[in-house]
């Protein structure tokens, strides 16, 4: 429980943001958020099949707090791009062009919301999306010029590895 407990505080400190940041913006920051938004809506909705289908107590809260956080995170990222006047989505075929994460497939949130197992397809899932959260943010730290935005990423590698570790205690259960 502690160990939830500390990745529920990592989750608020990664939702928490300076709304209008005042350093400059490059093309990496811009993809960043764009496809983080995407990212994060796909987040919210598989976090939400456990909040409202899980039995484990474990498993409802961490997907209550990923869910909650997540919708915090989307509002920061969509302040972000319209103070810097930028699209709320990338460019068709951008996202390929920017390091190609593939977004978690829809069928497969389809099929969670089915599952007979679903505490471990719900973690299973959870994990490879969180994981791509990751792999986003290591993008933006290494080549993005907005501090805040970079901030903000390494606050996303850190509590998602948290998460990950998490599950995987969880599936071990």
């Amino acid at each position: 429980m502690r160990r939830l407990l500390a990745v529920l505080g990592l989750l608020l400190a990664a939702a928490c943001g300076q709304q209008e940041p005042e350093s400059p913006v490059n093309a990496e920051d811009v993809m960043f958020v764009q496809m983080m938004v995407q990212h994060h809506r796909q987040g919210i909705e598989i976090a939400r099949v456990g909040t409202t289908r899980a039995d484990d107590p474990e498993v409802k809260t961490l997907t209550a707090a990923i869910e909650s956080t997540q919708q915090s995170e989307v509002e920061m990222m969509l302040r972000w791009l319209h103070s810097w006047d930028q699209p709320l989505t990338p460019a068709t075929g951008a996202h390929d062009h920017h390091g190609g994460m593939p977004e978690t497939d829809v069928k497969r949130i389809q099929q969670l919301k089915n599952s007979k197992r679903l505490e471990y397809d719900l973690l299973n899932l959870l994990i490879a999306h969180q994981d791509d959260a990751v792999q986003m943010a290591a993008a933006e730290v290494a080549g993005g010029a907005n501090p805040e935005v970079q901030r903000w990423a390494g606050q996303v590698q850190s509590s998602r590895k948290g998460q990950i570790d998490m599950m995987l205690d969880l599936i071990k259960k």
